[in-house]
Order: C-alpha cells, then sequence, then structure tokens
C-alpha cells in the first residue's frame, strides 16, 4: 500500500513562493485537503491548520498549468 505525503501550509507556501495565507485560500475547499483547526464560534475566530497531500497539490498545479 502506497503512503501519503502531506505537506504543511508552510512547506506548500515555501514551493509554489506563495504567502501562507495565500496557500490556507486557495486550498482549503479543495477536496482531499484535511483541515485539523477549530470552527468558527460566536466570540472565537476559526483556526485554520491544514494538512495537503502531495496528489492534491499535484492536481491544483496541473488545472492551473492547463488554463
Amino acid at each position: 500500500m502506497q503512503e501519503i505525503e502531506y505537506l504543511t501550509v508552510t512547506q506548500v507556501a515555501t514551493i509554489l513562493n506563495i504567502s501562507t495565507d495565500t496557500v490556507i485560500r486557495k486550498f482549503g475547499d479543495e477536496p482531499g485537503v484535511i483541515n485539523l483547526g477549530t470552527p468558527e464560534m460566536q466570540h472565537k475566530r476559526r483556526y485554520r491548520v491544514l494538512r495537503i497531500p502531495r496528489h492534491v497539490l499535484n492536481r491544483v498545479l496541473n488545472q492551473r498549468k492547463v488554463a
């Protein structure tokens, strides 16, 4: 069985040479991305901790390359 490689937001930001905020915004709703953060509550803002599988990063890059 093949092991899935998960990347942090900082690792993806370094690979793509963009900010961590941009990574969170672009990958937050992608299928396959794991959100380990907390939901937004009445008096607390949500906290997002993402783990992005390598294959999702490759898929998004390939989609953007074609367009």
